[in-house]
């Protein structure tokens, strides 16, 4: 058996050598390593894929969340409802814009932001919400954006995990996770569904106004040389990382795919076990691209399980093992641990399986019954 990687780039790079090769070497040759036109076809490209008419690249995804914020017009003090359970950037560029967060519990189905915390949350000072499509599973748009009109309330999706995933409206329409909210931001980080070889990152908005301010931020506030209309940073993705991205884009749906049957394979095998809560599979749409295949752990030795995993050389990460109320940089007098019941627990069962586009069936039964062996 091939040895079991949480996420196997290398066989992933192996199998399009040949065209993402000749891509960089394109962008060596030209020699326009930034802003190349690399860059303005990816742009283009992703643009047709989803579906949206604005698409800003910028150098990582965490990036993408602060530049979103600024292109609003969020000013410190204003509040910014997001969810309590998912990786820091989230949070990190709330709190580095002076904005305050308010983190919320999330639901324990599907672990993305509760829609009742969010209605509880809003305070006359609210003027965002960030839900985290968190593991490659859409949120709840439809509620998120009705909340939000009722309110006036910008949305701005983390789409930093489920690029690809469609969302499903009760009318029958769909339309891909990030591209619903006013502004979207997602990454490129290499482990990603569509990953680069390096760090990269993108706003997507259908809002030609909020674009054209996105434009300028990305780029130290610029749109003609040397004349600053706006406050910006220096965040643009470079011509080799657009190139990369470029050969993997027209994949991404077969990429997700393959995790998506991966994902069914693994809860066929795992999902009748007392102490395992597998993850819904939605066999009818395509709302989840498993970003990460998560498991939860019930009254069983979540610790235990993954130090037996890792004894047999399997990969395995706990995602997250700390609430961001908890966290030392976030902690806050206004959150009061009653608060937040679903997230607390979910940090002592949830234990990640490896997943990606190259697990085969060997790897996956290998997998299944090593996890079974233990909670026999």
């Amino acid at each position: 058996m091939k040895k079991i990687q949480m996420v196997d780039l290398k066989s992933q790079y192996d199998k399009i050598a040949t065209t993402v090769n000749a891509s960089i070497q394109e962008v060596l040759d030209n020699t326009a390593y930034i802003n190349g036109p690399q860059v303005h076809s990816f742009q283009k490209n992703l643009e047709e894929y989803l579906g949206v008419k604005h698409v800003i690249p910028c150098a990582n995804g965490t990036d993408a969340l602060q530049i979103a914020m600024m292109g609003l017009g969020l000013q410190p003090g204003d509040e910014v409802i997001t969810a309590d359970f998912t990786f820091a950037a989230t949070v990190e560029v709330i709190a580095l814009l002076q904005l305050t967060p308010v983190l919320v519990d999330v639901d324990m189905v599907n672990m993305n932001i509760s829609i009742d915390a969010i209605k509880k949350a809003i305070t006359p000072k609210t003027k965002a919400i960030v839900p985290v499509h968190l593991f490659g599973r859409a949120a709840n748009m439809e509620a998120i954006m009705q909340i939000a009109q009722e309110h006036n309330l910008y949305v701005i999706e983390d789409n930093a995990q489920a690029i690809g995933a469609n969302c499903k409206f009760s009318d029958g329409t769909k339309k891909k996770a990030g591209t619903i909210g006013h502004v979207g931001a997602t990454s490129f980080f290499p482990s990603k569904n569509l990953g680069c070889y390096g760090d990269g990152g993108a706003i997507f908005t259908n809002d030609d106004q909020l674009a054209h301010t996105l434009r300028g931020i990305v780029n130290h506030g610029m749109y003609v040389r040397y004349h600053h209309d706006v406050v910006g940073v220096n965040s643009r993705l470079d011509s080799i990382q657009a190139a990369v991205l470029n050969a993997k884009l027209p994949l991404l749906d077969q990429y997700n795919e393959a995790r998506q049957i991966a994902a069914r394979k693994y809860t066929a095998a795992l999902s009748g076990h007392p102490n395992i809560m597998a993850p819904m599979i939605c066999e009818q749409c395509d709302c989840h691209v498993f970003h990460q295949y998560t498991l939860r752990i019930l009254n069983a030795d979540r610790d235990g399980l993954m130090q037996h995993l890792l004894d047999k050389g399997i990969p395995c990460a706990i995602y997250y093992p700390i609430p961001l109320h908890s966290q030392k940089a976030y902690l806050d007098a206004r959150y009061n641990e009653a608060d937040f019941p679903v997230t607390n627990q979910l940090v002592k069962e949830v234990i990640s399986l490896p997943m990606h586009t190259e697990l085969d069936d060997e790897q996956i039964k290998f997998i299944t019954d090593s996890v079974l062996e233990f909670l026999k």
